[in-house]
């Protein structure tokens, strides 16, 4: 059933598991505990960023779908993305899996998409288990959207830290786990931020407006 943005899921698809790898910087904030593998190395033992993010996001989508008891051959679909130019990230760890892999890229919110599209294709009885994933990493989307760290360049006070971690869950028709009730769909509203080091700004209206535009 769809009211408005939002679409509710009668048949209840559930997280059966999930895993997450977070960087060093992470580690030591409030959610730092709760990640399945911490970094003491952001570079994750590889030769460059890209590297660690994609091997990040392939440990994360391996763990939680052991966690869950499962195996590969019990996972219809991948929906994952990253943050990078092709989505790079997650179309080369979709190589070390045998399921098809749908990729996306929504930014910050790649996760969010990837839940609620793979929740409508559990509801809809298309598929009985999706693995919704994504990752990033500090130092590879700032050689992206800003200046690469080599260059040494100062960051000024507003400047935001994306994020150095991946994760990952296995959405299932099994009726246990957390069930998914509904998932809201945004809107591209541009409210004329155009200051690259500041994402908070941008990112905060989504937060503030979210609840009379899913009516």
């Amino acid at each position: 059933m769809k009211k408005g943005n939002t679409v509710f899921f009668k048949n209840s698809p559930c997280i059966t598991s999930f895993a997450a790898v977070c960087g060093s910087k992470e580690k030591e904030g409030v959610l730092g505990d709760f990640a399945d593998i911490t970094l003491d190395d952001d570079m994750y033992e590889e030769s460059t960023f890209e590297k660690a993010e994609c091997k990040m996001l392939s440990t994360a989508i391996s763990l939680a779908i052991e966690k869950g008891g499962y195996s590969e051959k019990d996972i219809d679909v991948l929906f994952s993305g990253d943050l990078l130019n092709q989505i790079i990230s997650a179309s080369f760890a979709a190589r070390d899996f045998n399921f098809p892999f749908l990729g996306l890229y929504s930014a910050c919110s790649t996760m969010s998409e990837s839940l609620l599209l793979g929740a409508m294709l559990v509801n809809a009885g298309y598929v009985n288990r999706v693995v919704a994933a994504t990752g990033s990493h500090f130092a590879s989307a700032e050689r992206q959207y800003r200046y690469p760290l080599e260059l040494g360049c100062t960051r000024p006070p507003q400047a935001q830290w994306t994020v150095t971690a991946a994760g990952g869950c296995v959405i299932s028709s099994e009726r246990k786990g957390v069930k998914i009730v509904n998932g809201t769909m945004g809107k591209v509203c541009d409210f004329g931020v155009t200051d690259v080091n500041n994402m908070g700004a941008a990112m905060a209206p989504a937060v503030a407006i979210i609840g009379p535009w899913a009516a």
